[in-house]
């Protein structure tokens, strides 16, 4: 397999007789490849702080000097605390979101994207080269090139380019897993190959010898860099919005797979409590985006569009109140960066505010007289609360201004209240304080309040002590779970040369391939194939020559001659067979040692060939026709 650099830092290999994109260049100093340099420098930090304190835990037990464990314990104080320090490092790299960013990214509030999870190398080629000769008793060393293909790809995922060609890289090792592990991956074997990899939010290493490991973590990366897509598009154009909102609900659907899929893996950011909190997060940003769409070609000031997009941002505000109660369900909260948490609710107050801000304005701005919207403005209104303030009904709260101003500030105190604490939040998280587009945009709808209020003040306001009631949320685009396309992406099997996967897989034990020496009598051969590939030999008379030199009912056929057929049927068998002179043809075979092999009954049977033709010369298809003899 030839690799060429190309200008832009990427790679590509060829694939049967195909290019694939191996990812990024792993030395390029991109914002998110330093990000991610750091992230596996931690995680080598963390995993070397563990073995020092498993180790001081192990002589702590063992020994009775007490002096001894006074060092022993003082050592394991500095232990500890070094992991701190460096589990709050990764804190602050998962709260890293503005690496994420567009750079034309500035009047949008930040989105969070998931870091890709880090994983040692892996060294597939001897163990299955091993494997290869012990197992399927063919030359390990012919794979070099099949093993060198599945090692590139694995290893170019490690950094897979912030697009859907990385996505889709990352889909196509996914889907090449099942079939390695059907080849390599016996139930009773060890293969002696480890796979290990970083939990993304404590950095603590998880090592398996099986695949499901393996899988769960490629998944993981699959949602992260789909969030990843989401988070880098360019949100003041529709077609940003709608790429953000796609990769979001993306994201989502391959988190939920992972869930409903892998639901014992040991690594604690693929717990099911932190995969359904993920799968929330993704939601509610796509959600976001969605009210972003809305607002995007600006909003005309009139009663229907202010009390839609009032509901439309009260959904907004109780998905991420929704994200934010199981970020503090125990254990979800001992992990969770408190920057996510602290995020989640300032949204929560923000949008909360914005939805409040939208009815006063609707309630305050605008006189509703006779008009064929009158009824319209009514239902809608109706639909705003799940009861009304003192008991009016709509169309009174409507047409009855001073009540309707009277509720319109009760509203405007709301959305006043909503964005101070959402200041004030804001000012409790130190990564949060980092971003001063999101203070920026918190502050400017804080002073849209303020202005509002002020130009509706009323002189004995500070005697209304009403209270408004919450705002109903209902959107008419509910973000959804959505299962990518690429998550059933088609691979060829890298190791197809070993045949059939049916057949030849690791659950089965094969002898040695044994050599047959086939002959005629009357053209008979003397039994009959079955099978689509690799054929089978069935009904074998046992006084016939194939039967006296060794051939049994249930033998594969995986060469006649110097020619193998693995891949072939009955008919392409058959036609290598049709030809035997007298002196007969050598065919390879192998059986299955255990299992429950299909047991066929014994017939006293000869096989004759046959040859159907359509035209001279152009047989049609060969098969066997059987006669029984005396």
């Amino acid at each position: 397999m030839t690799d060429a650099l190309l200008p832009n830092g990427l790679k590509e290999g060829r694939e049967d007789g195909k290019y694939f994109r191996k990812g990024c260049n792993p030395f390029a100093q991109t914002g998110r490849s330093k990000l991610q340099n750091k992230r596996a420098s931690l995680n080598q930090q963390i995993i070397k702080q563990m073995r020092m304190r498993a180790g001081a835990e192990n002589l702590l037990k063992a020994t009775s000097n007490n002096k001894v464990k006074e060092m022993v314990l003082l050592e394991l104080s500095y232990v500890n605390s070094n992991l701190q320090l460096l589990m709050g490092q990764l804190e602050g790299l998962n709260s890293s979101v503005e690496v994420y960013q567009s750079s034309q990214e500035t009047a949008n509030i930040p989105l969070i994207a998931l870091g890709l999870k880090e994983t040692k190398e892996v060294d597939f080629s001897t163990p299955f080269k091993d494997y290869i000769i012990s197992h399927y008793n063919e030359d390990g060393a012919s794979y070099e090139e099949e093993l060198a293909d599945l090692m590139d790809l694995r290893q170019s995922c490690r950094t897979p380019s912030r697009s859907e060609a990385g996505v889709e890289l990352l889909a196509k090792y996914f889907n090449h897993l099942p079939l390695v592990e059907s080849r390599f991956f016996s139930p009773t074997h060890h293969s002696g190959i480890f796979f290990t990899w970083y939990d993304s939010f404590t950095g603590v290493p998880v090592c398996q010898q099986n695949l499901s490991l393996e899988k769960a973590s490629i998944l993981f990366n699959m949602a992260a860099l789909y969030s990843q897509i989401g988070t880098r598009s360019d949100r003041q154009t529709t077609a940003g919005l709608r790429e953000a909102i796609s990769a979001f609900q993306k994201a989502a659907g391959i988190l939920n797979h992972l869930k409903e899929t892998f639901t014992h893996t040991p690594s604690y950011d693929m717990s099911p409590a932190m995969l359904a909190m993920l799968i929330r997060m993704m939601l509610a940003q796509a959600q976001e985006c969605l009210f972003e769409q809305l607002a995007l070609p600006g909003l005309r000031n009139e009663v229907l569009t202010l009390l839609k997009m009032a509901q439309e941002a009260a959904k907004v505000s109780d998905t991420y109140d929704h994200v934010h109660q199981s970020m503090i369900q125990t254990p979800v909260k001992d992990n969770v960066p408190f920057f996510w948490s602290t995020m989640s609710q300032v949204k929560t107050n923000h949008y909360r505010s914005m939805a409040h801000f939208f009815v006063a304005s609707a309630l305050l701005d605008h006189h509703v007289g006779p008009s064929e919207d009158e009824d319209q403005q009514e239902k809608t209104l109706s639909q705003v609360y799940d009861h009304f303030p003192d008991g009016y009904s709509p169309l009174e709260i409507l047409k009855k201004k001073s009540e309707r101003e009277r509720i319109g500030r009760a509203h405007i105190r709301r959305a006043i209240t909503g964005h101070e604490e959402a200041l004030r939040i804001y000012s409790l998280c130190h990564h949060l304080n980092k971003l001063e587009v999101l203070q920026d945009i918190l502050k400017a709808s804080h002073q849209r309040s303020l202005h509002k209020a002020s130009d509706n003040q009323i002189e004995e306001e500070f005697a209304d002590y009403l209270d408004v009631p919450d705002i109903i949320s209902k959107t008419e685009q509910q973000a959804e779970v959505e299962v990518p396309a690429a998550l059933k992406v088609k691979v060829s099997d890298f190791f197809q040369r070993l045949g059939p996967l049916s057949v030849f897989s690791a659950k089965q034990r094969w002898t040695p391939p044994r050599k047959v020496h086939l002959r005629t009598e009357d053209r008979d051969l003397g039994f009959t194939l079955k099978g689509d590939a690799p054929v089978q030999v069935v009904s074998l008379d046992p006084l016939c020559p194939a039967a006296a030199d060794g051939l049994n009912e249930g033998d594969y056929i995986v060469a006649v001659g110097e020619v193998e057929c693995k891949w072939m049927g009955v008919g392409e068998v058959m036609r290598l067979l049709k030809d035997v002179d007298e002196q007969g043809v050598d065919i390879t075979v192998v059986s299955v040692l255990d299992g429950n092999p299909t047991m066929f009954k014994i017939h006293r049977v000869r096989v004759h060939v046959c040859v159907v033709y359509s035209q001279p010369r152009a047989p049609l298809f060969a098969a066997t026709c059987p006669r029984r003899t005396p």
